[in-house]
């Protein structure tokens, strides 16, 4: 009970820091439950992959995690049926998972790499996945812990959560509140 006491702390605080540099979501994520879905069924194979990344690459292993979000959030505007069906790997690059991020920005989104709209992306992504590991070592959680996976799977999943909402809000979605 009270290791899910703090990581719900834990991920409230998180939330709130990597949302600041992207003022544009109003401090809130934009998701809907098929995106939100994709995650639950990419997470394993995707934190199988970063969690190699963890020792030599921190911030690659959580900041790839929004590049997913963007590709998951393109396909969702673009064509859902396809994207149901599209298997995790088809998001890596031609190094697997090492160019997961080019391959999502050219290939997914359609952004050469060295445009503008790509390098908002990257700037964004690394800032809030240096904010994000920096977090998580300000925790002095001892490493390779069960508490230690936990706080970088939130991470991760917070990272998606980043990625598919600038896309979204990229696209021209917005997030309204509704009545019923």
């Amino acid at each position: 009970m009270e290791d899910k006491e703090y990581l719900n702390k834990f991920e409230q605080r998180l939330q709130e820091a990597i949302l600041l540099p992207a003022p544009a979501l109003g401090g809130k994520f934009m998701l809907v439950d098929e995106i939100s879905a994709q995650w639950e069924r990419f997470q394993h194979e995707y934190i199988a992959d970063a969690v190699t990344q963890i020792a030599d690459y921190p911030e690659v292993s959580v900041a790839w995690a929004a590049y997913l979000g963007l590709a998951v959030a393109e396909g969702w505007d673009r064509d859902w049926d396809l994207l149901q069906q599209t298997p995790y790997p088809a998001f890596y690059g031609e190094q697997g998972f090492d160019d997961m991020d080019d391959n999502i920005l050219q290939h997914h989104l359609g952004l050469a790499w060295d445009s503008s709209e790509a390098q908002e992306y990257v700037n964004l992504f690394r800032t809030s996945a240096r904010i994000a590991t920096t977090s998580i070592r300000r925790e002095q959680i001892p490493p390779q812990s069960p508490l230690a996976y936990h706080c970088f799977v939130i991470a991760c999943r917070l990272m998606f959560c980043l990625g598919a909402s600038i896309r979204l809000k990229h696209l021209g979605y917005t997030l309204e509140k509704v009545n019923i």
